[in-house]
């Protein structure tokens, strides 16, 4: 049952994201909102891993391989979007910056993981990101006419920041399948907040108004994408191709879209809505496709 919801539940979950951002940027200088973020995540995980009895990694190996990975996967990830947005890269143009991310984790997986893709599957994956083209294609049409000058370091920061949770994703496929989730989690976030605090300090002003509407932000954002969202990505990781769980991101743009029209009163394009159709379509050709036989990973022991 878990198997069949996770997908659903992280889809929903990690979509939030991109709404809680626009509440806390009124309240909190990004970079500065994503240390704290990080920080009382990893409380909450080790609050978590104790009362559950979880196994902690043995040896410096691994409490080092746990700490970098969140390094990648949510201190620089998480960073660089939320620093490229509060700069001002528009919104569709981000969107498509992060369908990149299933296209990089297909093609490097082979090379770091040995995961070879069905045809059906290179398909589905072509699909999810033209189906993200045609959905915003209003939104990088508006951008186009107003022009994009002075965005290309926030926009190459943006880029930067893909890269980082593509790494991310297959450093934790391949050094991490074995241990408990739950301690895992809280060394990699660990290491997102050693890596965020210091860009927070050198390039903000550190600014958390502490109103009720910047609790309420931080607190979903740690329950609710940071603890369920991220503990659902690790599983599904671990359970599954990378590519399949990467191919979700495609998800993210449409939901995004939909729950901004229901709370912000935007509206439903018919682009957004074919491309949605085409998106979820990609989606599960990546999903249902049979992957072909697992090669042993380069370098592997």
């Amino acid at each position: 049952m878990l198997d069949r919801l996770a997908p659903a539940v992280f889809v929903l979950l990690w979509s939030t994201g991109w709404i809680v951002a626009k509440y806390a940027a009124v309240h909190a200088d990004p970079i500065t909102f994503l240390a704290v973020r990080h920080a009382l995540t990893a409380v909450a995980f080790a609050g978590l891993a104790l009362a559950m009895g979880a196994s902690w990694p043995q040896g410096r190996t691994l409490w080092g391989r746990a700490l970098f990975c969140g390094i990648f996967l949510h201190g620089l990830y998480l960073a660089g979007v939320w620093y490229a947005i509060g700069r001002g890269v528009p919104a569709g143009l981000s969107g498509v910056i992060a369908g990149l991310q299933p296209l990089l984790t297909a093609m490097a997986a082979p090379l770091f993981l040995g995961e070879r893709l069905t045809r059906v599957q290179k398909i589905g994956l072509g699909l999810g990101f033209s189906g993200i083209l045609i959905a915003i294609s209003p939104q990088l049409l508006d951008a186009a006419e107003r022009g994009l000058s002075g965005l290309a370091l926030p926009v190459a920061i943006n880029l930067i920041a893909m890269v980082s949770v593509t790494y991310g994703t297959l450093y934790q496929k391949r050094h991490l399948q074995d241990g408990n989730l739950l301690s895992i989690a809280c060394l990699q976030f660990i290491g997102a907040f050693i890596v965020t605090l210091p860009l927070a300090l050198s390039l903000e002003t550190v600014r958390f108004d502490w109103t009720g509407e910047a609790i309420a932000a931080m607190a979903w954002s740690v329950l609710g994408l940071s603890v369920a969202a991220v503990a659902l990505l690790l599983y599904l990781i671990r359970r599954g191709q990378v590519s399949r769980a990467a191919s979700l991101i495609y998800l993210m743009p449409p939901m995004v879209a939909i729950e901004a029209a229901i709370l912000f009163g935007e509206p439903l394009t018919p682009p957004m809505v074919i491309g949605t159709l085409i998106v979820v379509a990609g989606v599960w050709m990546v999903g249902r496709a049979t992957p072909k036989e697992k090669l042993e990973p380069v370098g592997a022991q």
